[in-house]
C-alpha cells in the first residue's frame, strides 16, 4: 500500500530553524527568566551564567548561519556589479570629459547672457520711469503730451516684454552651485558653537569615543570597571 505523503513534505527546511532548535528549550527558559526580575543570589547567578553560555551559543549559530546563507547572494551581488563597473565608469569618464569641454564656453555665454538681461531689466525700469514721469505731467487739455505719456507706458511695457522673454534664454545644462571658502576656521568654530551647540556636542561625543584608549584628551575622565557580558 502506498504511503501518504503530506503536501509541501519537498519544503527544504529553513536554516534559522535548523540553526536555533538545538536551543529551543534555553530559549523558552530565557524567555521565562526575563520577567522584569532581576538576580537575588548566588544560586540564580549560575543558573542564568549558564542559561547564558546557551544563548550565546545560540546567537552565534544564528550568525553563522546567517554568514553562510548570504554568502552565495552577496558574491552574486558583487560580481554583478563588478561586471557593469567597467562600462559605468568608461560612460562616467566620456561625460564627464564632454562637460568639461563645454564648461568654460557654457560659463562664458551664460555670463554674457546675464549681463544683457540685466541691461534689459535696467532699461525696462529706466523706460517705466520715463513713462510715470510723462503720465505725471502731461496736462488733460494738452493732446499731444497725452499721446506721448500714452506712447512712453507701451515702451515701457515693451521692454518689460522683452526683458521677461530675454530671462528665459538661458544656456542648457548649467546649475547654479553655492560654493563656500573657511576664511578663519576659529572663526567658524565659534560661530558653530555658538549657533549649533548639538552639532558641536555630537562631534565632540564621537571623537572622545574614538580616541579616549590613546589620548589623554583635556576635559575627559577614563577608567575602567568590570560589567557582565
Amino acid at each position: 500500500m502506498n504511503q501518504i505523503i503530506d503536501i509541501g513534505h519537498n519544503n527544504p527546511p529553513d536554516p534559522i530553524d535548523e540553526a536555533v532548535a538545538p536551543f529551543s528549550d534555553f530559549i523558552t527558559e530565557a524567555e521565562n527568566w526575563l520577567d522584569g526580575g532581576k538576580v537575588e543570589d548566588e544560586a540564580q547567578m549560575k543558573a542564568v551564567d549558564a542559561l547564558t553560555k546557551q544563548i550565546k551559543a545560540a546567537l552565534k549559530a544564528a550568525t553563522d548561519g546567517e554568514k553562510s546563507a548570504a554568502a552565495p547572494l552577496h558574491d552574486a551581488w558583487k560580481a554583478e556589479k563588478a561586471r557593469w563597473k567597467p562600462t559605468i565608469e568608461d560612460l562616467t569618464l566620456i561625460r564627464n570629459g564632454l562637460v568639461d569641454a563645454v564648461a568654460s564656453f557654457k560659463k562664458k555665454l551664460a555670463d554674457q547672457k546675464a549681463a544683457e538681461q540685466r541691461e534689459a531689466w535696467n532699461a525696462a525700469e529706466k523706460a517705466r520711469r520715463e513713462a510715470e514721469v510723462r503720465v505725471a505731467r502731461a496736462a488733460e487739455t494738452d493732446i499731444e503730451a497725452q499721446r506721448e505719456a500714452r506712447e512712453a507706458q507701451q515702451a515701457a511695457m515693451d521692454a518689460e516684454i522683452a526683458a521677461k522673454v530675454m530671462a528665459k534664454d538661458t544656456v542648457k545644462g548649467m546649475r547654479k552651485v553655492t560654493k563656500y571658502e573657511i576664511t578663519d576656521m576659529r572663526e567658524a568654530l565659534h560661530w558653530i558653537a555658538r549657533n549649533d551647540k548639538a552639532s558641536v556636542e555630537e562631534f565632540v561625543t564621537e571623537y572622545v569615543r574614538r580616541n579616549h584608549k590613546t589620548s589623554a584628551i583635556a576635559g575627559v575622565r577614563v577608567w575602567t570597571e568590570k560589567e557582565a557580558f
